[in-house]
């Protein structure tokens, strides 16, 4: 007998700095379209590209914890010491002169504004920036610039295909920000329709259109510590989505079936609406994309 589905929000990660280490909330708020503290920070370098794990391996070799309430980064790797940065006006915000570090190499000592920056570029070894968004972050997806959407038996599944790979490994390599629970594996394939469609549904009382199943990158590829490539990674995943495609799912997004995860878009004004953990999620009704 199968069990009744019972969908609802298990688990919600924001990554304050893009492509740096995840932050679990219990419940957040928005900011525009993103949850707040989401992709709000990115790394670039002098021609203003990113530096983020598509581009940089080294990225992967970085270990973050944010603090929201006293906006402070921590950094560290296997060969630097955790050092801890405010970024009060770090980012262009125009709050303070830049970035400061308020503790490492001295707890408390103050140091120039560029400290962080010192700091980021000296383990890249070429000149990075910190740059801030305080309205909308650094989307993948600019047209779909919500949340991204899983379901926990989905991360379960797909990391079931490698057996060196955990599900909370998987979970890193994936970066999803919303996880639902109480369903089955691919249930939030259901959350998107075709090219010309879009499927309303809801997390609480917060409405959101699923767009397209995200086309993933190198990163799910590696390993999320080293930087490590996973040999076969891509093909296996290839040869098991395609085997285990729900009869829900396909559409014309399928060109290829390196995709996986729900990009999404937020339907009417955000401001003073929220999300939390165990919020039930209710699917709604198809229509053209364009509504």
């Amino acid at each position: 007998m199968s069990t009744p589905e019972s969908p609802h929000l298990a688990r919600i990660t924001t990554y304050p700095v893009k492509s740096l280490d995840g932050l679990d909330r219990d419940r957040t708020g928005f900011r525009g379209q993103a949850l707040a503290h989401d992709r709000e920070y990115a790394l670039v370098d002098d021609d203003g590209d990113y530096v983020n794990g598509k581009r940089e391996r080294a990225v992967h070799g970085l270990r973050s914890e944010f603090d929201p309430d006293r906006r402070r980064l921590r950094l560290w790797t296997s060969e630097h010491e955790p050092r801890t940065f405010s970024l009060s006006g770090a980012g262009g915000d125009g709050a303070d002169s830049g970035p400061e570090v308020v503790d490492g190499h001295g707890a408390g000592d103050e140091t120039d504004g560029d400290a962080l920056e010192e700091w980021l570029s000296d383990y890249f070894g070429y000149p990075v920036s910190l740059r801030r968004d305080a309205t909308g972050g650094f989307p993948d997806d600019t047209a779909a610039a919500g949340p991204t959407v899983i379901s926990t038996a989905t991360i379960e599944t797909v990391a079931s295909w490698f057996p060196s790979i955990s599900a909370g490994e998987m979970r890193r390599r994936l970066r999803a920000n919303l996880e639902i629970g109480g369903v089955p594996a691919f249930w939030e394939d259901r959350l998107f329709d075709d090219r010309d469609h879009v499927v309303r549904f809801s997390i609480g009382d917060v409405t959101f259109e699923g767009v397209n199943p995200c086309q993933r990158c190198v990163v799910p590829t590696r390993d999320p510590d080293t930087g490590e490539e996973t040999p076969g990674f891509r093909e296996r995943f290839v040869e098991r989505r395609r085997e285990t495609m729900p009869s829900w799912s396909g559409g014309d997004w399928f060109d290829h079936h390196f995709r996986l995860m729900v990009n999404t878009r937020v339907v009417g004004d955000t401001q003073g609406r929220g999300v939390a953990v165990g919020d039930p999620v209710r699917v709604g009704d198809t229509r053209p994309s364009g509504d």
